[in-house]
């Protein structure tokens, strides 16, 4: 069933949005001439990721632009375009097939998430399974897969394995996840187990790529690696306070997904280890349960601010990005790397 014009429209004032938006946050008065070349880098990558969606089937092609237009922030696309402009590049035309690439995976990723989660909203539109029915979302993100590995397909073939690994990483993360549901003797290593597979690995993975296209020193390949690391990472921690105490309607989902899925967090496995004996049985009590109610997920945020957790998590996530950060100092100077700095801060500042 359709739920509204669907069609993948690059260069619309979204991106213009976003980019300004970003360099709002950057607060810096020498990045905000980036702002025009930054759009035109995502309107390309846009127009790239738009010409492989074409389908023989119109509600094929119908769904996959949709699924592309409700996918996030095109964060991915940013930090490549931004990284390789940082290694002195003056144009991003030799990575755009490839941040599409990783763009169309990511998105595929948050289709089958929306599936296996039966989310009814992603970013404020109904998600696909409920616009276009679980077999046809399920399908249209085998289809983003293959359109991707198609652009992929245009670079060296280390490069092509690369992605190829970041998706088994996605899926190894996906099983972790489900293997660790309601538990919450399951700690931390296991956390950061998930999180470096379903999150971190496809913007290392991304990143790294880009600096093997701009023939980088090995110093530099692997900077980036572990500056894509940990701001995956770092993104994935606010991810879990977002869940819990951040504004639904800037999200565009509801809040509490991961409470209600039985999903560990960073943020329910600090609270859990820091409760009393007492309040850490109910808390454990009502995370297991498989249908939580509003007073349920309401108790558990309770629980929750009993403890220094959220403080203990949004200062891990900060150590993360600062560990990023220093990982840059191999990169020339210049205002690129001063955003890639600043992209890496607003992961722990973002409120959406």
């Amino acid at each position: 069933m359709s739920t509204g014009p669907t069609s993948l429209t690059p260069g619309d004032a979204s991106l213009e949005a976003l980019v300004q938006q970003t360099l709002r946050a950057a607060a810096a008065d020498s990045l905000v001439d980036l702002g025009p070349t930054l759009v035109q880098d995502l309107t390309d990558i846009d127009w790239r990721v738009a010409e492989v969606l074409g389908s023989t089937y119109a509600q094929l092609t119908e769904a996959a632009r949709y699924a592309c237009a409700t996918g996030g922030k095109r964060v991915r696309p940013l930090l490549m375009a931004t990284a390789y402009r940082a290694l002195g590049s003056e144009t991003t035309r030799p990575i755009h097939s490839l941040a599409a690439a990783f763009q169309l995976i990511h998105t595929a990723t948050l289709v089958h998430d929306d599936v296996i989660d039966h989310a009814e909203t992603r970013r404020g539109r109904p998600s696909m399974p409920r616009a276009f029915g679980v077999p046809l979302a399920i399908v249209s993100g085998d289809y983003l897969f293959v359109r991707a590995f198609e652009l992929a397909a245009e670079y060296p073939r280390p490069i092509i394995m690369r992605c190829g690994e970041a998706c088994a990483d996605l899926v190894e993360g996906e099983v972790l996840q489900e293997a660790s549901r309601f538990d919450l003797s399951s700690g931390r290593a296991h956390y950061f187990r998930v999180i470096e597979r379903k999150t971190a690995a496809i913007i290392a993975a991304a990143l790294t790529s880009i600096a093997e296209i701009a023939n980088s020193p090995p110093p530099v390949v692997d900077a980036l690696q572990a500056y894509g690391r940990s701001l995956g990472i770092a993104f994935q921690i606010r991810d879990d306070l977002l869940d819990v105490y951040g504004d639904p309607d800037l999200l565009g989902k509801p809040l509490y997904g991961d409470l209600r899925e039985g999903n560990p967090t960073l943020l329910s496995l600090e609270a859990y280890v820091r409760l009393d004996p007492r309040h850490q049985a109910e808390f454990e009590r009502l995370f297991q349960l498989r249908r939580k109610r509003a007073k349920h997920l309401l108790r558990l945020r309770d629980l929750t601010q009993l403890t220094d957790a959220p403080q203990v998590v949004a200062h891990e996530a900060a150590d993360w990005v600062e560990r990023g950060i220093r990982s840059l100092e191999v990169l020339p100077e210049g205002p690129y790397r001063r955003l890639l700095e600043q992209l890496a801060r607003g992961a722990v500042e973002r409120r959406f």
